[in-house]
């Protein structure tokens, strides 16, 4: 990746900031944006309202097509090594079908990647999900232990690859030390990482700071578009990050950073 498709990560202020209200410790957002959130926030929801860089139907204006999916957005106010203060744009899952968008932080992992093993594992998946409806569909008794074993094939295949995707992802802290999402959760006392985990905004954020030697100042995210089928999430609101996917690996991020919520 070149140095200039680098930089377009590291956001400047268009705003001038005061810098006596950058916090002394990082500034995890537990009720409230930091200041310096709400400023990159505004900036970023400016970006997002105008851009025309890619296309996804975020269900706030009748031009947009196909399914409606809103999104959670994260901002991070970092340092950088020639102490700018600036912010880095994060979003969580993927963006109009796509994980890499030239204003946001790469993933932690690229599960999008066309040569890569998930491609060929959700091939297999199809390949014997219509081996087994084609039997089914036959419905001869001779075929029922083939189905049976079919399915236990199938069951054991989906497993290993999630198993797979959670060893692939690489999480680390600000001394550089390294942690994969499956040792991360497994520490925690969970059996498995919950579906999507390493995927939000606010770890792949962290992540690239601490890759490039970042300082991280405090981090928010809000939710942009209309909501799912429940209503709490809301169209501009702030939300602090998800105990169920985040927390356990904040716990292994952030442990060598000074923290204060805010």
């Amino acid at each position: 990746m070149s140095n200039s498709i680098k930089q377009t990560y590291f956001t400047k202020f268009k705003t001038q900031i005061d810098h006596q209200i950058i916090p002394a410790k990082f500034n995890l957002m537990a009720n409230k944006p930091h200041e310096l959130c709400l400023i990159a926030a505004d900036e970023l929801q400016h970006y997002l309202s105008k851009q025309t860089d890619w296309v996804h139907n975020f269900g706030l204006s009748h031009q947009g097509e196909g399914l409606i999916i809103g999104k959670m957005f994260g901002v991070l106010v970092v340092q950088n090594q020639e102490n700018e203060i600036g912010y880095l744009s994060a979003f969580s899952g993927k963006l109009a079908g796509s994980n890499n968008h030239l204003k946001f932080v790469p993933p932690v992992f690229d599960l999008l990647a066309k040569d890569g093993f998930l491609n060929n594992g959700m091939q297999e998946l199809s390949r014997l999900n219509q081996e087994i409806r084609d039997l089914e569909t036959v419905n001869q008794k001779e075929h029922h232990t083939l189905i049976k074993d079919l399915k236990l094939n199938r069951r054991n295949h989906s497993v290993g690859l999630q198993n797979k995707i959670f060893d692939h992802y690489h999480f680390l802290n600000q001394a550089g030390e390294e942690k994969s999402l499956t040792e991360i959760f497994k520490e925690e006392g969970h059996k498995n990482p919950p579906a999507g985990a390493g995927e939000c905004a606010a770890p792949k954020l962290l992540q690239y700071a601490f890759q490039h030697k970042m300082k991280p100042t405090a981090l928010a995210e809000f939710w942009w578009g209309q909501s799912p089928k429940s209503d709490f999430w809301k169209h501009g609101h702030f939300y602090a990050c998800c105990k169920e996917k985040c927390e356990p690996i904040f716990k292994h991020m952030l442990n060598k950073t000074d923290v204060q919520k805010g």
